[in-house]
């Protein structure tokens, strides 16, 4: 029998661009999902944070690697030793004893089998022993405070790094949902093509990714603009360096066609709506949690599309890691979880 003492409760949230960990309710980890190797060992020497700060910036000897494109696992032993090496960031206080460890996942709710084995498999390989699978519309939707067993109809969209999941929500379930390829990556992408393109400019992801979070919005006409960015990099003909400013005015129109694409999608969910529900979604609003939720202006941006309000969740980052802690804390009380 296991001792109950010895056995630990994570609620983990596997994300493209971050990995959030929640145990007893807290986050105890909160990192970038990148791994370093040693290639010539072929042993992980980085996580998280650390390897970040590697990426882009390595030598033959040293690789990064992110184990997760597009909201699934497309490395799988670099997922399983960067799930190890998080776990282990927990434990390092620990006992002698190796803790049980009983573990809540959540999971784009369009993998398929393949995809949730790999996940599954993962973590069982990491030192899971209990493993319980949520999809990450309704963990997103828990997080942000829906109640997700009523007989309403609640809509998430919830826009990570890898995939952007839309979703209505009813009676503990899903009714109609869509999951799209386009996310904060493709924004990055979106970003780094563009200053290529119409600055001739090189930048690296990490670059893109700081001016996505700096100046990033979906309007070219905020109410508040951000103060330009300062971009240095090598000029992509003389490979001379070149000093730019760029404007969230540019970046809100480099990212048009991805935001038109995430558009689409919540109109075709909203199509295929139960009528009943779709009052519901009227009168409430549509939810926007993840990371793309933090893009200025994009509430707004879809409102004038749609003509429903948008209401950008509090602490849009985190909502999914604490509906999958919610799970966690009574995993036989939802019948939604994934065995």
């Amino acid at each position: 029998m296991a001792f109950p003492f010895l056995t630990q409760e994570l609620a983990i949230d596997l994300g493209t661009a971050n990995t959030i960990i929640m145990m007893d309710g807290k986050i105890v980890v909160d990192e970038p999902s990148i791994v370093a190797f040693d290639q010539t060992t072929g042993k992980p020497i980085a996580f998280g944070q650390k390897a970040r700060l590697m990426q882009e910036k390595t030598h033959s000897n040293i690789k990064t690697i992110r184990p997760l494109r597009d909201g699934v696992i497309a490395d799988f032993d670099a997922a399983e030793q960067m799930i190890r090496g998080f776990v282990k960031m927990i434990n390092y206080k620990r006992s002698i004893f190796t803790p049980n460890i009983k573990m809540v996942i959540c999971i784009p709710k369009g993998s398929t089998e393949v995809e949730i084995r790999a996940v599954r498999d993962s973590s069982e390989h990491a030192g899971g022993r209990e493993i319980y699978l949520i999809y990450e519309p309704m963990a997103s939707a828990m997080g942000i405070g829906l109640d997700v067993e009523a007989p309403t109809g609640n809509m998430v969209v919830d826009i990570g790094g890898g995939t952007t999941e839309i979703a209505v929500i009813s009676l503990g379930g899903i009714v109609t949902n869509q999951s799209i390829r386009v996310a904060g990556d493709v924004f990055t992408s979106d970003i780094q093509q563009y200053m290529r393109q119409q600055h001739n400019i090189k930048v690296g992801e990490p670059t893109s990714e700081e001016i996505k979070i700096r100046i990033g919005a979906a309007l070219p006409d905020l109410d508040e603009q951000p103060e330009p960015f300062i971009v240095r990099g090598p000029n992509l003909m003389t490979a001379h360096p070149v000093e730019i400013a760029v404007t969230s005015n540019e970046i809100a129109h480099c990212l048009d066609k991805s935001l038109a694409k995430i558009e689409a999608a919540v109109l075709s969910v909203l199509e295929q709506t139960p009528p009943e529900l779709y009052q519901d979604i009227v009168e409430r609003g549509i939810f926007l949690t993840g990371g793309g939720a933090l893009i200025r202006g994009l509430d707004k941006r879809l409102y004038e599309k749609i003509n429903i309000p948008f209401h950008v969740a509090e602490d849009p980052l985190r909502a999914v890691a604490r509906g999958t802690s919610m799970a966690l804390r009574s995993t036989s009380k939802y019948p939604f979880l994934l065995r």
